[in-house]
């Protein structure tokens, strides 16, 4: 089967990335969309005030536009949209990607009335869970319209557990919870980013596998888009994603959990975007059991590990080999279904 579609999408995604921060970083700083830093955090990320934020922009453009035009050359290709499932597949892919425009679009209203504000705090945290609540539910609700409908849960080395009507409420929660942990994971230079670009390849491979070729492509350009943007974010940051990018990657990893019907392989595949949500609930449920004593120095975890004395490259290089490890384990349980 040719193949050239998936290589599309990565290619296109990168290119149109990168070569787009050469244009709106300018802009970003002319309009002073800098990043304001909290008083809170490490006193050394104090050198960051300003940094242009938003830059999310950037894959968000690469990779929608990289989806739809692999999507049309596959199409072209030699009729993988003939098979009986075209319609619902369609369905996952393209609804997963009007989610994560959804998803980013709270994320550039967040950003914005930071920046308006002057201060580090936009929309309220009722407001956001509101807002991701109804993207959220018009998603379950168009997948299963579309025809998706399962209720099973596979659940890695284990099997298949059908839990039928939970299974809505549960792909809700989780729908939250994972929106939340890919946005708690953009702390540092580059790390979100590159534990992204490690989940979209591994999601690349279970999608190959699977042969799941509509997904393969949103992984690939997923892919594509955080290796350009890292060219800009890797360590120094030229430019932050912002909540525009983060929430809107979430919404992408969403959509592959629900579009490759691998719901709980997100826990090995996302292990760090877990264990950094795991941190900031442990984190807030000791500070008020104990009456202000903390477990770590400081949450998302991956500021417990800098305050010990890490770099945040070291960092970042531990996170995504953590992230591969991982993405290994997920893999090979596929290979066992």
């Amino acid at each position: 089967m040719d193949r050239m579609w998936i290589i599309t999408a990565v290619v296109l995604a990168f290119a149109i990335t990168s070569i787009f921060g050469v244009w709106l970083l300018p802009i970003l700083r002319k309009l002073h969309f800098g990043q304001t830093i909290l008083e809170i955090g490490p006193r050394w990320h104090k050198n960051k005030q300003g940094t242009p934020t938003m830059g999310g922009i950037m894959f968000i453009f690469g990779i929608v536009i990289s989806v739809v035009a692999s999507y049309l050359l596959m199409q072209m290709g030699d009729g993988v949209n003939l098979r009986p499932d075209g319609a619902a597949v369609k369905a996952r892919l393209f609804y997963g990607l009007m989610l994560a425009i959804a998803f980013g679009l709270i994320g550039f209203v967040d950003d914005y009335l930071k920046i308006v504000r002057k201060e580090n705090e936009g929309l309220t945290p009722n407001q956001k869970l509101f807002l991701q609540l109804l993207f959220g539910a018009t998603y379950l609700a168009l997948l299963y319209i579309s025809g998706n409908r399962s209720t099973a849960l596979v659940v890695p080395f284990m099997g298949v557990v059908d839990i039928g009507v939970f299974y809505w409420p549960f792909a809700l929660f989780a729908i939250l919870a994972l929106s939340n942990a890919v946005n708690f994971t953009d702390g540092l230079d580059g790390l979100l980013s590159s534990v992204t670009f490690v989940v979209a390849i591994a999601y690349m491979i279970l999608t190959a596998i699977l042969g799941q070729w509509e997904m393969e492509i949103l992984a690939a350009a997923m892919a594509g888009g955080c290796l350009g943007f890292l060219v800009w974010n890797f360590y120094p940051a030229k430019v932050f994603m912002g909540d525009t990018g983060s929430l809107f990657l979430s919404g992408l990893v969403i959509a592959l959990c629900f579009g490759t019907g691998l719901l709980l392989f997100v826990v090995l595949i996302g292990i760090i975007y877990v264990v950094e949500m795991a941190s900031v609930v442990i984190q807030m449920t000791y500070f008020k059991l104990t009456h202000g004593k903390r477990i770590f120095k400081m949450s998302p975890i991956h500021h417990h590990f800098e305050m010990c004395g890490y770099t945040e490259v070291r960092i970042v290089v531990a996170f995504a080999l953590v992230t591969a490890a991982g993405s290994a384990l997920a893999i090979w349980a596929a290979m066992l279904i």
